[in-house]
């Protein structure tokens, strides 16, 4: 059976990604792919962030796979509980932590960060270095969503200041995550002829 085919939906964060950033390289890269796009990307709003990335999943006529960067993350783990049956899984890299102390007042309008457990297949990537999200916290994040977790040695917040280029290691961690989300994806049932009545034995 050929592979169902998942829908890509980048999520930045705080201030999108720039040309540089891996994700803006993938976005140019995986077919189909679409960003979710927010009306201001210098001034987050909890509401207005969560309905664009809402109104992009709502939209989606395949099963979703988010790519999440930063505040992205948080958003994408806030995604209202109806539609995330339509995510089959979800890459969230370097999460920011929201709640930490300093976080400027925008990003600490997010909190609290979800807790609740991903029904979907998903993996934290973090950096042991990352300036917005110390690593135990990520690993505490990565543990209630139930997510795997990547440590990539001092990459910073895994941004075009990280100097990942397309981020090859990414795309492998994204390719290993497509290819076990796609078995959460119910294809619908086959219809099985019923079992044709066995003729009774003729008697001489």
């Amino acid at each position: 059976m050929a592979a169902m085919r998942l829908q890509p939906i980048i999520v930045p964060g705080w201030k999108n990604s720039g040309p540089e950033h891996w994700q803006s390289r993938w976005a140019a890269m995986l077919p189909h792919a679409r960003r979710v796009e927010q009306s201001d990307w210098e001034h987050p709003a909890p509401s207005e962030w969560i309905a664009a990335l809402t109104a992009e999943v709502s939209q989606a006529r395949s099963p979703v796979l988010l790519i999440a960067h930063s505040l992205g993350c948080v958003i994408s783990a806030s995604l209202p509980v109806p539609l995330r049956a339509k995510v089959a899984g979800a890459l969230l890299v370097a999460p920011a932590d929201v709640e930490r102390d300093g976080a400027p007042a925008c990003l600490a309008a997010f909190a609290p960060i979800s807790r609740q457990s991903l029904p979907f297949q998903s993996v934290v990537v973090a950096s042991d270095n990352d300036p917005y999200c110390q690593l135990e916290r990520a690993r505490g994040l990565a543990r209630d969503w139930g997510s795997r977790l990547v440590v990539v040695p001092g990459a910073g917040h895994i941004n075009a200041d990280s100097g990942l280029g397309e981020w090859p290691q990414g795309l492998k961690l994204l390719g290993a995550l497509r290819r076990r989300a796609v078995w959460r994806v119910s294809p619908p049932p086959e219809r099985i002829a019923p079992i044709p009545a066995r003729p009774l034995s003729q008697h001489a």
